[in-house]
């Protein structure tokens, strides 16, 4: 029964040749390198690398260099008496300045820790986004595919029936057929004619929805490749192993999940950070600076280099920040801060529900479509020998064209039922990989 499903799906789906035709697999990597969505996550977790960057950098002590030019016209202090006077001076400052922050409520620490958990979510949503992408074109892969069988089984039906007619016009010659039979198979070879160009509209259809889902030229020609030996190419390598499975559950490596987790995460060391503002904060710096000044319409000031050895200075300072009172603002934050930490704890309980549900309804329909494929099959070779029996009647004058027409159309209604559900199948399984956390498109 397996090899008369094989030659009735291959004879329905014609397949250009390898060279020229794309897998599912090939469609979800190229759509996983191209996809506008991937390309936006991509520059998103740079943000969030660049983010830890900088809270890396807090860590360091800040290095400053100043110079100042200064012109005094009227009264102002000499700066080599140190008194008053009204002659113009023209001065020149330097100063170099290092401070670190020795404590400051922990902070930094907090900062790099909500960092650290940024590039994780990052990361997790980038994959995905990957995942998503594949899937939309997996969906979309197997629309065309499907639109595909069909235009395939209506090039065999108007076959048939071109056929049937040429028969049945030899057969009214004879005087075993009557005008009215032969009109009746001109009606079907005008509805397959139909049909074909209906699938065919439905095809191009899908195959364009397929390109846009995989960022491909639209203009450019794209052939699938439905099938490799007697399977579909899109994931018969994984079905050994899934139908020994019982139950789905959604796993934690999920990177949905594990995106929503880090956002929780992130979320409370910011809320710890906004906390640290009620603590103290305590910092050393030192510096040295120098200053060069000349009185206007003097010849007598002392040389430049001179004077910036001679005036150099050196520093070295405690500083203890103790905060009081600031209108209310580090509560505010604070409590907006907590609150974000436990919204983002409800959207991860949220997600693990949603994730769990929607991850056993994946499991229940791909077994619900591996049942049908099997009956299916069972069918079509039923509905198969029902046709080539009424076929055969037909040429022996012992039926109508009406019950021709019927046990045929029964026959697709089932081969297209079947294409279906295998193929449905086939994107359930990979669903089911998604919940549980494979990367589906590698």
């Amino acid at each position: 029964m397996r090899n008369v499903i094989f030659s009735v799906v291959v004879a329905l789906c014609p397949i250009a040749s390898s060279s020229q035709s794309w897998t599912a697999r090939q469609c979800m990597q190229y759509a996983v390198e191209h996809n506008h969505d991937v390309k936006r996550a991509e520059l998103e977790l740079d943000n969030y690398k660049a983010q830890q960057t900088g809270a890396v950098g807090r860590f360091l002590p800040a290095v400053d260099a100043a110079v100042g030019v200064q012109y005094n016209f009227g009264r102002a202090i000499n700066p080599e008496t140190n008194g008053y006077t009204d002659v113009s001076t023209f001065y020149n400052g330097y100063s170099l300045q290092a401070s670190l922050p020795v404590f400051d409520g922990f902070s930094r620490l907090h900062a790099l820790r909500a960092a650290k958990a940024g590039v994780l979510m990052g990361q997790s949503a980038l994959r995905q986004r990957q995942n998503l992408a594949a899937l939309n074109v997996l969906q979309a892969f197997a629309h065309v595919a499907y639109y595909e069988g069909l235009v395939g089984m209506a090039r065999q039906k108007v076959a048939e029936t071109e056929l049937l007619l040429s028969q049945s016009r030899l057969m009214e010659e004879v005087g075993r057929k009557s005008s009215a039979d032969v009109a009746q198979v001109e009606s079907q070879r005008a509805e397959a004619d139909y049909e074909l160009l209906r699938q065919q509209n439905l095809h191009a259809s899908a195959l364009l929805e397929l390109k846009k889902e995989m960022a491909f030229p639209l203009n450019d020609t794209l052939a699938i490749a439905v099938f490799a030996s007697d399977t579909l190419c899109i994931c018969p390598e994984y079905t050994p192993y899934m139908r020994q499975i019982q139950t789905v559950y959604a796993s934690d490596t999920n990177a949905e999940l594990q995106a929503s987790y880090y956002d929780m995460l992130s979320r409370r060391h910011e809320w710890y950070q906004a906390r640290a503002a009620f603590f103290p904060t305590l910092s050393f710096s030192a510096g040295l600076n120098t200053t060069y000044y000349h009185t206007l319409h003097s010849h007598t000031a002392e040389a430049f280099g001179s004077q910036f050895r001679n005036n150099m200075g050196q520093y070295v300072a405690a500083t203890l920040s103790i905060p009081l009172f600031n209108r209310l603002q580090t509560i505010t934050s604070v409590r907006k801060a907590k609150n974000n930490y436990r919204i983002a704890q409800e959207a991860y309980a949220q997600k693990q529900l949603e994730l769990a549900k929607l991850c056993r309804e994946a499991f229940q329909d791909w077994q619900g479509y591996l049942k049908q494929t099997e009956q299916m099959e069972k069918k079509v070779e039923a509905d198969s020998i029902a046709y080539q029996l009424t076929r055969r009647q037909y040429e022996e004058g012992l039926t109508t064209a009406i019950e021709l027409r019927t046990t045929s159309s029964e026959l697709l209604n089932s081969k297209a039922t079947l294409l279906q559900c295998r193929l449905m199948a086939m994107v359930k399984e990979h669903l089911i990989r998604y919940y549980r956390g494979a990367t589906i498109w590698e």
